[in-house]
This record gives structure tokens, sequence and C-alpha cells, in this order.
């Protein structure tokens, strides 16, 4: 078996990279414990993961580094990383299955990105308003 697993994920513009490793159950989220993480919605999104995989997580150590993006973003990358990485530690089809199952941004990133600005408006689509009177 491996000793480390590396993963990524990334949300919007936030992009976090963990490792997964056989450990006494610590979850750390850029050194801040998931229970101390805040704000508590965020806190939550990172506890879907771990809640489905269920009593797996008690002997494995989870790091995670999140850069970038706002708060939600980089809540949600972090939590791909955590599931992609306890799908690779356990090599287990039906952990996979229940991850899609729930939500499948999990596994598989959202690749909306937002649309650059553009001249001649204040953002991407909209434009200057004109009056003919």
């Amino acid at each position: 078996m491996v000793d480390v697993i590396h993963t990524s994920g990334k949300r919007k513009t936030a992009i976090a990279r963990g490792t997964v490793r056989k450990g006494k159950g610590r979850v750390r989220i850029n050194k801040v414990p998931i229970e101390l993480y805040s704000p508590e919605l965020a806190r939550l999104k990172l506890q879907e993961p771990l809640a489905i995989a269920g009593d797996i997580v008690d002997d494995l150590d989870i790091n995670v580094k999140v850069i970038g993006g706002g708060v939600m973003g980089q809540a949600e990358a972090a939590r791909m990383v955590i599931a992609k990485g306890l799908v690779q530690w356990t090599n287990d089809v039906d952990l996979k299955e229940k991850y899609i199952q729930y939500d499948r941004t999990m596994l598989v990133g959202d690749p909306r990105r937002s649309e650059p600005k553009k001249y001649g408006g204040p953002g991407a689509r909209a434009r200057k308003q004109k009056s003919y009177r």
C-alpha cells in the first residue's frame, strides 16, 4: 500500500493541494484543525466527505493547503481534495459511487470560470446605457 497520497482540487480561482497518510484521524485545512475552521457553513461543507466515508478516516491524517479564491471556493476545493484522497487511498468503488450520488463536484471539478471584462462597459456583458431624449 502507498504511504502518502497527493491530490489536488480546484473551484473557481481557489486551488487546494493535500496529502493523505496513515495517522490518528487529524484533518487540517491550512494548518487549522477542521473542528476550528470558520465560517461554520464552510466547515460543514468540509465535513461532508468525512461523514460519507464513515470510520475510514479515523486512522488517516489529511493535510490540505488552499490558496486563492473566496471562503466557499476554498472550502469546496478542499472538500474535493479530501474526497479524492479518500477514494484513492481505499480504492473503493462503492465509496466513489456514494460521493457521486451525493454530489458529483466532490470528485469532478466544475469547469465554469468567470468571463473576462471587456471594453465599453462595467462588466463582462453589461454595456453603458444610452438615452436619445
